[in-house]
């Protein structure tokens, strides 16, 4: 999604990058990523997302963590590797 202007992204792509967004803010503030504040934390910001987003991906996080998603990382594929030198 990084790849693509907010504004291309369709409604529920919104509402997921908000969701994953205010997740890491709450992880990276040493909070408790809890559907409640992540629904705060979007309201604040002047947004809003379907009331489902928020409660999902608590479960998510609830059940996988937050640290082990984070490591999983988006799954893009990297580039090829940079050529050797004299190639």
């Amino acid at each position: 999604m990084a790849g693509v202007p907010v504004s291309e992204l369709s409604k529920e792509q919104q509402d997921e990058l908000l969701c994953a967004y205010a997740a890491l803010i709450l992880h990276d503030d040493g909070a408790d990523v809890t559907a409640q504040g992540m629904t705060n934390l979007i309201k604040a910001a002047g947004c809003t997302v379907e009331a489902y987003w928020p409660m999902l991906m608590a479960k998510m996080i609830s059940n996988v963590g937050m640290d082990g998603l984070i490591k999983m990382g988006g799954g893009g594929g990297g580039g090829g590797g940079a050529p050797a030198k004299g190639e």
